[in-house]
C-alpha cells in the first residue's frame, strides 16, 4: 500500500492514471500532455508499474500501457475507513451545536419572558 500512495503522491502520475482510466496508451501518449522526455515520462511509469497500479505490454518497439485498479480499489478501501471515522466525528460535532444551539434559544426565551435581557 505504499508504492500506491508513494505514486499516487505525484501529480503527473496521477494524471496519467486518469488519461489510462479511459484506455490504454502507449509510453508516448502518456507523456504527450506534458512538457517532458519520453525517458522521463518511462520513470514515472515504472514507479506506477511498481504499485501494480498500471501493466505494460510490449507489441514490437511499441509500449502499451493499460490500468491495473485493483491496487486503487484497496486504498480506496483503507481510505473509506477514515471516511467513516471521520463522517460520524462530524455527525457528532454537528449534533451537538444544533444541541447548543436549541439551549441557547431556550434560554434567550426564557430571560426575555422574565424581562431581562
Amino acid at each position: 500500500m505504499n508504492s500506491v500512495f508513494h505514486a499516487l503522491g505525484d501529480a503527473t502520475r496521477r494524471q496519467m492514471l486518469r488519461d489510462l482510466a479511459r484506455g490504454e496508451r502507449t509510453v508516448s501518449e502518456l507523456a504527450e500532455p506534458f512538457a517532458m522526455s519520453l525517458a522521463a515520462a518511462s520513470k514515472h511509469i515504472k514507479v506506477l508499474e511498481g504499485a501494480g497500479l498500471i501493466r505494460r505490454e510490449v507489441r514490437g518497439r511499441t509500449h502499451l500501457c493499460r490500468l491495473e485498479p485493483g491496487p486503487l480499489a484497496s486504498a480506496h478501501e483503507w481510505l473509506g475507513f477514515y471516511e467513516r471515522f471521520w463522517t460520524s466525528r462530524l455527525d457528532l460535532l454537528e449534533q451537538l451545536l444544533r444541541d447548543e444551539d436549541v439551549a441557547r434559544t431556550k434560554t434567550r426565551k426564557a430571560k426575555s419572558k422574565k424581562g431581562v435581557l
